[in-house]
């Protein structure tokens, strides 16, 4: 099993999809990284070499992932929410950010429909 940047890659999975299973690593970067060692992207995780998994764990030293990324993200939606803009504030009401209508749509942001009216039992 191959781990790199602390993230155990499927065994099955071909290696430009497992890789993208790395916070930070999408499928573009993946092919890129494939394509600089030389290593087929029709490759399963589990025929790889420790060669291989030795040169792309080095390729991918070179770009912020996991942890760190993580943090730079939630550090600049703090600077917003901190510095009260829009997007700030749209962020910490948990509504959509980038210019969304809501009045009709926007459940998977807004959560499920709340009950406005509960009855009431009569006695």
């Amino acid at each position: 099993m191959a781990r790199i940047g602390g993230v155990d890659l499927p065994k099955n999975k071909r290696v430009d999809v497992g890789l993208t299973h790395i916070f930070g690593i999408g499928r573009p970067t993946a092919m890129k990284i494939l394509a600089g060692q030389g290593i087929s992207p029709a490759k399963r995780v589990k025929d790889l070499s420790d060669d291989e998994v030795q040169s792309l764990r080095k390729a991918i030293e070179g770009f912020r992932i996991e942890g760190a990324l993580r943090t730079e993200v939630n550090q600049n939606l703090k600077r917003l929410v901190d510095i009260g803009c829009y997007r700030g504030i749209r962020h910490q009401m948990g509504l959509p950010v980038h210019g969304q209508r809501t009045r009709s749509n926007g459940r998977t942001r807004k959560g499920p429909r709340g009950n406005m009216f509960k009855k009431t039992k009569k006695r």
